[in-house]
């Protein structure tokens, strides 16, 4: 068997994205999915041979490349709030320039799909922001709360903010992610 093509994949990858913002992940087909993504709907089986085993590998890739820019230059030798404010605006660039795959992660990890391995594999590659929510309870920093709830709250806010942006009800600039990233820090704050 020739190696899988890495521009099918791409391809793949993008036109699952795509549809899962259209039609929800319980719509989806492998025959739409072949069709978005320009190739036979035989050549998706090769790559994947069920929608359960490519949206779960979905799920990895993305999921990897997701927890890498949300950890992008958040440096041990950075004050504690620059940490925290830099993964709240990685999360948001994320969130506004990856909307579909934001989605697709969503839906997914919110699925009958979703299995206790790929939720094991979350937890494991969220770790380092899981750690340094930990870190700012320790320092009294942070209230003192479940860290799921902390994290939930600092997503929350990015999804809201990201939602008002995409929508036009707010500009996209940085005065403003400031001022939405301090309402947050206000409300994580011991």
């Amino acid at each position: 068997m020739k190696p899988k093509d890495d521009e099918k994949q791409r391809a793949i990858a993008q036109a699952t994205f795509d549809l899962v913002g259209q039609t929800g992940l319980s719509g989806l087909t492998m025959a739409q999915i072949a069709r978005a993504a320009g190739i036979a709907t035989s050549t998706l089986y090769v790559y994947y041979p069920s929608k359960d085993e490519l949206i779960s590998q979905l799920y990895q890739d993305a999921k990897t490349v997701t927890a890498a820019r949300i950890m992008d230059g958040v440096g041990p030798g950075l004050p504690y709030r620059a940490r925290v404010r830099r993964i709240w605006g990685n999360l948001l660039r994320h969130r506004l320039d990856q909307h579909a795959e934001v989605v697709f992660q969503e839906q997914y990890y919110n699925s009958p799909w979703f299995t206790e391995g790929n939720r094991e594999f979350s937890t494991r590659l969220m770790a380092g922001f899981f750690a340094l929510m930990q870190e700012g309870q320790q320092q009294e920093i942070l209230k003192a709360v479940p860290v799921p709830l902390l994290t939930a709250s600092l997503i929350g806010s990015v999804r809201e903010t990201a939602g008002l942006i995409r929508t036009g009800v707010l500009p996209d600039d940085e005065a403003l992610h400031q001022t939405a990233f301090s309402l947050c820090w206000d409300a994580l704050k011991a």
